[in-house]
């Protein structure tokens, strides 16, 4: 969502039609005449016409900032203890430095109040910047060749997607396995997905594409990882 800011929200006009508003008003123009041609408001030119000095200076929009401070805000010497242990601290996150200044300064405030004192001084902007970096996405090298690589991934199927002739109580799982370089796409179902069907699996995908690949990835699954070594020794893959 963009940010509208208060003058851009409320003061649309820009200086000049400030200016060549009250002159024209001045100069002895009616009021709707003027407000018809610079598309503005009674009150508007009213306003502008009380600050006009004479000078475009005179009709710049002064600051909307309070002169005195909210009656709950942060006082001097609690931003003077946050400033402290930041100080000490340039890493501490938001939890640790509430729980000491309550434990030892007595802070009595909460947590979010907290957290936009130190959004206000750029406490995060500096962390941000020295702790992260763009992302920059890798290269993924598709192979042109068979052989090479297969993708294989095991996916829950519901009730919606099976046949009237399938038992609505009994779970079936699905295990695909594709070759990245035709895309040719090999599908076989199971009662449970096991470390045994997977590798009954895998040896289904070896009888139909009829050659073993160099490299098979997952999505390192329990089905895909668990007791690798005892699974092999049931059920070699070389065999």
């Amino acid at each position: 969502m963009n940010i509208i800011s208060q003058n851009v929200r409320y003061l649309p006009h820009d200086l000049n039609t400030k200016y060549y508003a009250v002159s024209a008003y001045r100069n002895g123009n009616s009021s709707n005449y003027v407000c018809r041609k610079y598309h503005i408001s009674k009150s508007s030119l009213s306003r502008w016409n009380r600050k006009f000095y004479g000078t475009k200076e005179s009709l710049i929009d002064k600051s909307h900032k309070p002169l005195s401070k909210h009656p709950n805000s942060h006082t001097d010497l609690e931003l003077k203890w946050i400033y402290n242990y930041i100080r000490r601290n340039a890493h501490i996150t938001l939890c640790e430095l509430w729980y000491k200044l309550k434990l030892n300064k007595g802070y009595s405030r909460h947590p979010g109040s907290l957290y936009r004192v130190l959004k206000r001084i750029g406490y995060y902007n500096k962390i941000n910047v020295k702790n992260t970096s763009k992302y920059i996405p890798k290269h993924y090298d598709t192979p042109k060749e068979l052989g090479i690589k297969w993708q294989i991934d095991v996916k829950f199927v519901p009730n919606e997607c099976k046949c009237d002739n399938f038992p609505v109580d009994k779970k079936f799982y699905q295990y695909t396995c594709i070759d990245e370089a035709s895309r040719k796409r090999f599908i076989y179902h199971y009662d449970s997905h096991t470390p045994m069907d997977t590798v009954d699996f895998v040896h289904r995908c070896f009888l139909y594409y009829e050659y073993k690949p160099k490299e098979i990835q997952t999505d390192n699954g329990i089905e895909f990882t668990w007791n690798q070594e005892k699974m092999k020794k049931i059920h070699p893959l070389d065999n």
